[in-house]
Order: structure tokens, then C-alpha cells, then sequence
């Protein structure tokens, strides 16, 4: 019989394709990451018999760590001939040995690591600052660091820290926020204090309801005294008295204020404002500030009038040689300081990418010599990353030509702001003073061409 096996039900179909749609643009856009056929992609999602070796590699790609939890025997044409057999099959291979226990391994999708994982790196003393910073009246933290560094990862770890000095937390991110709510600043900043309200009622629908009414009623005065005077008058007034407790209030993707004039620059304005009130009144003592960010403002602001420039910055740094071979030790795997620098001179410390070279390794879907023949191409393990960035780069065409000089001559050209630092924001580039230079070998060798 030949050893095949299907996905097992509608259930485990839909699990399957969830996955596909959250990591891969089509279906031939996984069939050509796997180098596979894309008929045996689509055979694979309409519960058709699929090679085990396939099946299991197909499983692997959609970070299903344990393929055996939706595989299945493909129906029985003769009941008397297949009743044992597909069976000794599928245990057959359940025999196989891993490098590393699927159980004990976490995909890296480039999300929040939970406050739990074994896996996230601490990069000290930056953990340790934090938590003494957030512990501290009218305190502001501002965290810095270009994507997929590890500031949502860090940020859950403030956050439990401040649960557990008893404070009320909130986080608001901006890239959930509807384009209607970025309009005029009186629309944002009533969006932002109805965010803050949601979340601190979530366990509490009375709360929730006497504080709306309580800023429905401060809100009609705002077309005469100004929204950021009753913003600031509504948090004084009634919702810090109220809570009872300090609150740690998180800021992520503020990056996206950039792109909209009329609101960044008296947002930021009024956040500075609010710590500020911290020196001088006892309520503002309860208020403590997270700002997330991407990367340096690249839009003129009033340094008197810029958050970014008081409380604690704090900028994540890559993985260290040390805490690589550290985090390969996690994945089992019995590496010396050669092979970290080998992958280190393909991608240097860039947590997401080093993250997922690991798993890759440890799950023995790929060895390191050919993860670094391969990395740079659409059959490599980072294909997926660099069409992503790619197709940034298509749609901003000022940064595509940046991207493609930098690559492509030895002298650093001349740049706006705004280029340098969304290319940075991207992870792409590195920044000395006007210098600007591509940040890995991966990036170099994969934008050549672009």
C-alpha cells in the first residue's frame, strides 16, 4: 500500500487553512517556498491522499508542529486488505526521531513572545531598568527599535511587571485604529480615552458605563476649551480619582502618528504635558507612560514638545554571539561558537531571523550549511520575510531606490529623513550619524537585484 495519509477532518481543514492565509499569499505561494507542486498544495487542503514525507513537510511550513494531530489514513477502498496496514504506517513513522521535542519548541511568527516562553532573550540590563522604571512615579518609558527586534515581547513583560506592583494597565495600538478616528485630533483623542475606558471596564460593566458618561458629558465642552484641555481635565477629574490605583498606560505602533500632521505633533505635545504634571500635582503620580516606536520622528516636532526625549529610552539591541549560542542551546541543539558566527555573517543577531533559523535546524527541516546556501533565494526559509519586505519596497517606490543604491554602491548616498528612517524602521539599514549601511549579507545579496 502506498504510505500516504490525508488531512483528517473539516475541522483540522479549517485549522490548515487559517494557517495558510495568516503566513502565505496563495497557495502557490506556499507550493513554491516548499518547492512542491502546487497541485499537491491544493490536494493536501481538499483532504486528497498526500505523500507522508510531503504531508509532514507541508505541516511543518504552516507551523503545525505535530503533524500527527490532523493526519488520518485515506478512506479504505477494500476494508479487508487496508484495515491494519495504513495504521502500521502512521506508526511507523511516529517513530522517527526529532533533534528536539515538538512540544518543547515555539514557532517564531514574529508576534509577542508570552511572558512564559522559555525562549525570549533577555538583554540585560534592559529588563531590569524597565521594571525599576515602571515601578516609579509619573514614570515614561520610551522603547525603540526597528520591527521584528522584540518590543511587543518586551513591553508584556512591563506590563505583567506593573500587574504585579498592583497597577491597572492598558495598551492602545494605533494600527488598530480605523482611518476615520486619524481625521482631525478631537476624533483621535475620543477614540483614545474610549480605548482606555474598554480596557479598564473589560471585568467591570458598570465602571465601564458610569466612565463613558462621565466623558460624553466633558466631551461637549470640548469644542470651547479644546479636546487636549478636556482630555487632560476628564483624566484629572474623574477617571484617575476613580481607578484607585495607578495605571500603566502602553502606546504601540505610534509610528503611524507620523503620517497624519494635524494630530502627531499635539498628541505628542500632550503626552509630554501629562508627565510632566507628574513633578507637580499628586494625581498625575498615578499615570505611567510606555511609548513604542519603530524608529526616530522623521517629521519636524518642537523638541520642548517631543515625549521622545525625557523618561527612559531605551533601544533594543540585536542578539549578542553569547545570547545566540544560549538560544540554540534552548533548541537542543549542541552548537559551538563556529557555527554561530557562520549564521551570524548571513543574518547577524536580528532576533526574529535568528529565531527562526533555529527552529528550522532543531526540527531537522534544514541543516546549517543549507540554510545558507539557500537563504538569500525564494527556496530559502526567509523567503517569506524578504517577499514581505519586498513588496514594501515595490509600493514605496522612494524607498525601493534607496534600497537599491545602497545595495549596489559603496558610498552612502544622500538620503531625506523620512527614507532613513522608515528604511530602519524596516530593520533594513543600520544609521551612523549620515552614514547609511545595509544591515546583514540576507539583505545585500537578496535586493542586489531588485
Amino acid at each position: 500500500m502506498p504510505r500516504s495519509v490525508v488531512v483528517r477532518d473539516e475541522k483540522c481543514k479549517e485549522k490548515v487553512l487559517a494557517r495558510l492565509d495568516g503566513q502565505y499569499l496563495s497557495q502557490q505561494d506556499l507550493a513554491d517556498h516548499l518547492q512542491i507542486a502546487q497541485s499537491t498544495v491544493s490536494k493536501f487542503l481538499q483532504r486528497q491522499p498526500v505523500d507522508r514525507p510531503i504531508f509532514v513537510k507541508i505541516c511543518a511550513a504552516l507551523g503545525i508542529e505535530d503533524w500527527r494531530s490532523i493526519a488520518a489514513p485515506p478512506p479504505r477502498k477494500k476494508a479487508d486488505e487496508t484495515e491494519n496496514s495504513d495504521f502500521e504506517d502512521l506508526e511507523e513513522v511516529i517513530t522517527l526521531p526529532t533533534p528536539a521535542p515538538t512540544s518543547v519548541l515555539e514557532y517564531p511568527d514574529g508576534e509577542q513572545l508570552a511572558v512564559t516562553s522559555s525562549f525570549y532573550v533577555e538583554r540585560p540590563p534592559i529588563e531590569q531598568q524597565c521594571f525599576e522604571e515602571i515601578s516609579k512615579p509619573a514614570s515614561l518609558i520610551c522603547i525603540k527599535a526597528p520591527q521584528k527586534m522584540g518590543k511587543s515581547s518586551l513591553l508584556a513583560r512591563i506590563i505583567q511587571q506593573a500587574k504585579n506592583q498592583g497597577d491597572a494597565t492598558v495598551i492602545i495600538n494605533f494600527q488598530l485604529g480605523e482611518k476615520e478616528f486619524f481625521t482631525n485630533l478631537s476624533a483621535f483623542l475620543r477614540w483614545v480615552c474610549d480605548g482606555i475606558i474598554l480596557e479598564l471596564s473589560k471585568d467591570n460593566q458598570e465602571l465601564g458605563t458610569e466612565l463613558l458618561n462621565q466623558l460624553d458629558e466633558r466631551w461637549k465642552f470640548a469644542q470651547r476649551i479644546g479636546s487636549k484641555v478636556a482630555v487632560k481635565d476628564y483624566l484629572e477629574r474623574y477617571l484617575l480619582p476613580k481607578i484607585n490605583q495607578p495605571l500603566t498606560l502602553a502606546l504601540e505602533e505610534v509610528d503611524r502618528l507620523f503620517e497624519y500632521p494635524g494630530i502627531y505633533k499635539d498628541f505628542f505635545g500632550l503626552l509630554r504635558s501629562l508627565h510632566q504634571e507628574g513633578r507637580q500635582q499628586e494625581i498625575w503620580k498615578k499615570l505611567r507612560l510606555v511609548i513604542v516606536h519603530s524608529t526616530e520622528a522623521y517629521v519636524p516636532m518642537d523638541i520642548n514638545q517631543s515625549p521622545f526625549n525625557v523618561g527612559l529610552p531605551v533601544e533594543l539591541p540585536e542578539f549578542t554571539p553569547e545570547q545566540m549560542l544560549d538560544l540554540a542551546r534552548h533548541h537542543q541543539l549542541e552548537w559551538s561558537n563556529t557555527e554561530v558566527q557562520q549564521l551570524r555573517d548571513m543574518i547577524g543577531g536580528h532576533p526574529f531571523l535568528v529565531r527562526l533559523a533555529l527552529y528550522k535546524i532543531a526540527r531537522h527541516e534544514i541543516t546549517l550549511a543549507h540554510l545558507l546556501e539557500t537563504a538569500p533565494t525564494a527556496a530559502g526559509i526567509f523567503s517569506n520575510h524578504l517577499r514581505h519586505l519586498g513588496l514594501i519596497l515595490t509600493e514605496q517606490q522612494e524607498l525601493g531606490a534607496a534600497m537599491k543604491e545602497i545595495v549596489n554602491t559603496t558610498s552612502s548616498g544622500k538620503f531625506s529623513d523620512a527614507v532613513r528612517y522608515k528604511l530602519k524602521a524596516l530593520g533594513l539599514v543600520n544609521l551612523l550619524n549620515d552614514e547609511v549601511t545595509i544591515r546583514c549579507k540576507l539583505y545585500r545579496l537578496y535586493f542586489q537585484n531588485f
